[in-house]
């Protein structure tokens, strides 16, 4: 939660400077604290669904002790389930038209698995639009996930994502580029953010859309980035929300649709994510399996559990951060009637008093 400048101490101002949330007297007086409504629009595949909750609500609980949290996950009919997983949608989650009827303070969109070379060919991509245009106008703050930040950049700003030659995975040194933004103010200037995407928005297209860049890495380009007014829409090309084993089960998932004929080469593992030592038993099974198919012999078990228990995390701490400045900066200026976006006296179009937007460093 943020300082209150409550007297003329220089060190307000300094730290103010330095990208801490300092708040003036009568922006303090003038908030109402309450429990924050965070909408999570859940647009994973069946089998990554559950999983995609969990992780988007432990980063959200986790952010603040004190706060309260309602977290209300919406799905898109367009989007197609099984019967099992349409059955978990329309136990557990809002349609839209009652988030619509209710408001939010802040959204999640999550990414989607797509199916088109062309996004707006994707079934998901009028209703997506749709959600979009009214977060822009009824909430605080919208933070976009790896594929809808594609969808985002093509519909809004004219970027269109640019096919990669391999595929972006594994975990990625990056970069703060933008220190004097709360959003990242105050974390490590240099972390890991897992990826896994074959697109990429460059850092070029971020710039010739205006918008503020703010954690980059030299190997990988953009991963975090805001809409030029530095708030309303949050920009994430990464996972930071995974969990330390998503990129190991996809991993396996590579592996079975090479086993069962569905992927023509054996796939890679993911950059920077495996030690030597669990390198050397994936390359072990890697020879083990292509004998067996070799002689038609059943194939050996993936090595999951042999590698799970060892693998690092060096992400979720920061991303834990990222998320507690972002439902930080939502609590300094949201309404308190949830269905308003901001409070009395903040500027839409600059809702944190940023400086003008400034090209970023290169990492």
């Amino acid at each position: 939660m943020p300082l209150v400048a409550h007297n003329d101490l220089p060190s307000f101002a300094r730290l103010q400077r330095e990208g801490l949330l300092v708040l003036p007297t009568g922006r303090a007086m003038h908030q109402h604290i309450r429990e924050l409504h965070i909408g999570l629009l859940n647009m994973m595949p069946d089998k990554a669904l559950e999983a995609t909750e969990r992780q988007f609500f432990r980063l959200v609980g986790e952010s603040n002790p004190i706060a309260q949290f309602f977290v209300h996950p919406f799905s898109l009919p367009e989007l197609e389930r099984s019967a099992q997983g349409r059955e978990h949608v329309d136990k557990y989650y809002e349609s839209f038209e009652q988030i619509q009827e209710k408001g939010l303070d802040a959204l999640i969109i999550t990414g989607a698995t797509p199916m088109d070379p062309e996004l707006s060919n994707e079934p998901f991509w009028d209703p997506l639009i749709k959600v979009i245009d009214w977060a822009a106008e009824h909430v605080t703050s919208t933070l976009c996930s790896c594929l809808t930040t594609h969808a985002v950049m093509q519909f809004r700003y004219g970027q269109q994502r640019i096919p990669q030659p391999d595929k972006i995975w594994g975990v990625f040194p990056h970069r703060v580029v933008d220190a004097s933004h709360p959003l990242v103010g105050d974390v490590n200037s240099r972390f890991h953010v897992p990826h896994s995407r074959w697109n990429a928005v460059t850092r070029e297209q971020f710039d010739a859309a205006g918008l503020r860049v703010l954690v980059e890495s030299k190997d990988i380009g953009v991963h975090l980035a805001t809409s030029p007014d530095g708030l309303r829409f949050v920009f994430c090309q990464g996972h930071p929300e995974y969990d330390t084993v998503s990129l190991l089960k996809e991993y396996k998932r590579e592996v079975s649709l090479f086993v069962s004929g569905e992927l023509e080469q054996y796939p890679p593992m993911p950059d920077n994510y495996f030690g030597l030592q669990q390198k050397a038993i994936f390359e072990e099974f890697a020879w083990h399996l292509h004998r067996a198919r070799a002689a038609g012999e059943e194939p050996p078990d993936f090595p999951e559990q042999l590698v799970a228990t060892e693998l690092d995390n060096t992400w979720h701490d920061t991303a834990e951060a990222v998320i507690a400045n972002w439902i930080g900066l939502v609590y300094q200026v949201t309404h308190r009637e949830r269905h308003l976006p901001f409070m009395e006296g903040v500027d839409p179009e600059n809702p944190l008093g940023l400086e003008p937007n400034q090209p970023a460093s290169e990492s």
